[in-house]
């Protein structure tokens, strides 16, 4: 009976000695991409529940190149809708909950 015991805890530890080796030799679980600072999102705008405040869905606005932000307002999607100069041009623009500033018609 000692030898079975013997043969079964060496069995046991020549199985957990593979599975360290196995996991020291796969590659270490990659983090995910780093956003660029003004992404493009094409499916954007995306509605969701947005924790934006109205300053700073504005700051958001202006810090992706729009100025004289006007008529700043949250949809019933969760969406920041305003107008803003883009290029000296009026445009329409919207934020998202994701952070996604996107011109729309």
């Amino acid at each position: 009976m000692y030898r079975l015991t013997s043969a079964a805890l060496a069995a046991v530890v020549s199985l957990a000695a593979v599975s360290i080796a196995s996991a020291q030799t796969s590659s270490p679980p990659s983090s995910p991409p780093a956003m660029p600072s003004k992404s493009i999102d094409r499916s954007a705008p995306v509605p969701g529940a947005n924790s934006f405040t109205e300053a700073q869905a504005k700051d958001r606005v202006e810090k992706a190149g729009f100025t004289q932000v006007t008529n700043l307002k949250k949809d019933d999607r969760g969406i920041w809708r305003a107008g803003a100069m883009q290029s000296g041009k009026q445009v329409n623009v919207a934020l998202d909950f994701q952070g996604n500033v996107s011109v729309t018609q």
